[in-house]
């Protein structure tokens, strides 16, 4: 397994575990029938701190489906440098970064981390191009 794809897999396992958090706030909010029930626009809210990680999730699957396909492309083209490693390294801790930033409610850091993220998958395409 190439570093890349390594970071690829904590990332794909990272995000696939981020509906635990909010999830357990509504089994704590709705109760556990509320929490399997369908959605209705009488359900209680949930706290502040989870409906942001909702968003953060649903960021992190948007971005993922960028992030993957580009991995996948390095793998399959054969390309593995340092700086690809780095950015796959990076572009994993800016989705941890942007979760807790965007969870604790502070939205330049929240910004911030996300375009330090996009950054790394611009410099994956990038290599991708550049060997193309």
């Amino acid at each position: 397994m190439t570093r890349e794809l390594f970071w690829l897999t904590l990332t794909v396992i990272f995000t696939g575990l981020l509906w635990v958090p909010y999830v357990l706030n509504r089994i704590l909010v709705r109760g556990l029938s509320g929490a399997m029930a369908n959605p209705s626009r009488t359900d209680k809210p949930l706290a502040d701190w989870a409906n942001r990680l909702l968003f953060a999730h649903d960021n992190a699957v948007e971005n993922l489906i960028v992030f993957a396909p580009l991995v996948l492309i390095l793998n399959a083209a054969d390309i593995s440098t340092p700086t690809t490693v780095l950015a796959c390294a990076v572009y994993f801790w800016s989705r941890v970064v942007h979760l807790i930033v965007y969870t604790l409610g502070l939205p330049i850091f929240r910004t911030a981390a996300f375009l330090v993220g996009f950054a790394a998958q611009v410099v994956l395409a990038v290599a991708i191009l550049k060997l193309a």
